[in-house]
């Protein structure tokens, strides 16, 4: 069998969410065939421009397409690449919304949620109008649509009106060897100084942007700030749109001395700014998945979670709930855990239970059963 991938998602730089999980599932599908010898299946990755260094390296069974033009790929080049090749694919597999816009073969595409449908006016004009169109004729084109939560399956059955089985779940997993409990020494001295970090801390991990719910965070944190003054919230993550209003709130606030933003934070540091971390919250008001909050878990702190769309799901009992249009319930959880010792403690002991349940091998090998039985 031949496995054909559009792993776009998975060449860019600083990879956050669907490029995260595009990479993952594919750095893991790599391995699983070279583990099993390949089993007789071959892997061709189709991609815009040469592979990145983040890529696994080609082998016999695994072997890389560039080519172009760029401008419309998924509508022109790749159709084309794909009606003409000596050799086609078995199944095509997309890591994004988008399939090719026409295929002579079976194709399966992920779509990690529908934010665009449900908070359209915190996307670009442009960008709204290709989410919205593009994802129609895919999820319709589509022999079966990847997705990364059972919130997130509700959502795309509802929305798109299809047979409930052709809609599959495939969590998210983690990097152990990177996300877990173990602290390193000098780490926490390292973290302090790298980010220029002077006491405890709240850590936020995400893009900014409105759908995240941070202005409502700024509220919550304004009023725990006046009972712990020495208490800091760090903003990990790429300034999304509309990030020059959150800067504005922030000073509107009068807790911009309290703040941390660190930008974009690579895997190489990012495992010890958790554990380091009083607490990790996620505010959001909508998500697919939340990856954040499993590596929190993982990394051994106490998690807060929005009690909206996945989130409940992915904490699943290991995490303290609060409703994210309410400032004042916000603020208690967040003080309840960053200082509330036997709530912490239990959090701490159940989010590393509930963390173990995710891995990428599971979820690169539930794929790869998909692809197969598809290409049928």
């Amino acid at each position: 069998m031949i496995i054909g991938i559009d792993a776009n998602e998975a060449n860019e730089n600083r990879l956050v969410g669907i490029g995260r999980y595009a990479l993952e599932l594919i750095k893991n599908l790599h391995l699983l065939l070279l583990n099993s010898h390949n089993a007789g299946i071959a892997v061709e990755i189709y991609l815009k421009d040469e592979p990145g260094k983040q890529l696994p390296p080609e082998k016999d069974f695994w072997r890389y397409r560039v080519f172009g033009p760029r401008f419309l790929w998924t509508q022109f080049a790749l159709p084309w690449q794909l009606y003409t090749a000596a050799t086609r694919p078995d199944i095509f597999f997309s890591t994004t919304h988008y399939a090719p816009r026409f295929s002579p073969i079976k194709t399966v595409v992920s779509v990690m949620d529908l934010s665009y449908l449900h908070f359209p006016e915190t996307f670009l004009r442009k960008d709204l109008w290709q989410l919205k169109n593009w994802t129609d004729y895919s999820v319709a084109a589509a022999a079966k649509v990847i997705t990364i939560s059972k919130s997130s399956k509700a959502d795309i059955l509802k929305h798109y009106d299809i047979p409930e089985d052709k809609v599959e779940v495939v969590y998210p997993g983690i990097n152990r060897r990177l996300f877990n409990d173990k602290k390193a020494k000098g780490e926490a001295e390292f973290i302090r100084r790298r980010y220029q970090l002077r006491g405890d801390y709240l850590l936020y991990v995400g893009t900014v942007q409105p759908r995240k719910n941070l202005d409502r965070l700024l509220n919550a944190f304004s009023r725990l700030y006046r009972r712990r003054p020495d208490l800091q919230l760090v903003i990990a993550g790429k300034k999304g749109w509309l990030y020059g209003e959150f800067l504005r709130k922030m000073d509107a606030e009068g807790i911009k001395k309290k703040l941390v933003f660190t930008g974009f934070v690579a895997d190489a540091d990012l495992p010890a700014l958790y554990r380091q971390a009083k607490a990790l919250v996620q505010p959001s008001l909508y998500e697919g998945f939340g990856i954040p909050v499993v590596e929190a878990m993982a990394c051994g702190i106490p998690v807060a979670v929005s009690n909206t769309s996945s989130l409940p799901e992915v904490a699943a009992g290991a995490g303290l709930l609060f409703d994210p249009a309410s400032t004042d319930d916000l603020a208690r959880a967040l003080e309840t855990a960053c200082y509330n010792e036997k709530v912490r403690l239990s959090l701490i002991r159940k989010g590393k239970e509930r963390a173990a349940a995710f891995s990428w091998e599971k979820s690169s090998r539930k794929l790869l059963n998909i692809l197969e039985s598809v290409s049928l």
